[in-house]
């Protein structure tokens, strides 16, 4: 069966992170959670009929690591986004393009999808996205600064983005180095 669906559950500093994929990529992944139990049951129903195949995710389990020990990390895995509206494919895609340690505003979303006025309903699409950290919904935030909302909370997004920023802190602490960029 083309479509058969594979995960993976795994422990890094923060909490367990659970993986689900289909044979055209990624569907989803958790947060960090508490236990392996609860990754396994955040990544939903589906998993019941998934293969743990736990070398699948070898590299993409190490880049978690390296995300989650405060160093920038990239995730160029491919993802299967076929239960997404086009509207969420467009919002997800843009938003995957913010580098990492930096943050923008739900209307610029808005703006580089060509649909301005939908600042609000960005905000929806990025609360369903599907695979947080690979889709970076953590890095946009309200216009005026404000975090906005987040589905695995706001202390959860302030972490995130505390871990990111945390390098660009210590790069422009360092002896010898400008301030003020």
């Amino acid at each position: 069966m083309s479509t058969e669906l594979k995960y993976f559950i795994f422990q890094t500093d923060p909490g367990w992170i659970g993986i689900l994929s289909s044979s055209k990529g990624l569907l989803s992944t958790t947060l960090p959670q508490p236990s392996a139990a609860e990754a396994h049951r955040q990544l939903g129903p589906e998993i019941n009929q998934a293969i743990r195949l736990p070398h699948l995710f070898a590299g993409l389990a190490e880049r978690f690591r390296v995300y989650f020990s405060g160093q920038k990390t990239t995730f160029p895995d491919k993802l299967d986004l076929s239960g997404a509206t086009p509207f969420q494919r467009r919002v997800w895609q843009q938003t995957r393009l913010i580098p990492y340690g930096e943050t923008v505003s739900y209307l610029w979303i808005a703006q580089q999808i060509k649909q301005t006025a939908a600042a609000r309903a960005v905000g929806q699409a990025l609360g369903s996205n599907p695979l947080p950290i690979i889709i970076p919904c953590h890095r946009v935030v309200a216009s005026d600064g404000r975090l906005g909302g987040f589905s695995g909370g706001l202390e959860m997004k302030r972490y995130l983005l505390d871990l990111e920023t945390r390098e660009h802190r210590l790069k422009a602490s360092a002896p010898g180095k400008l301030r003020g960029r």
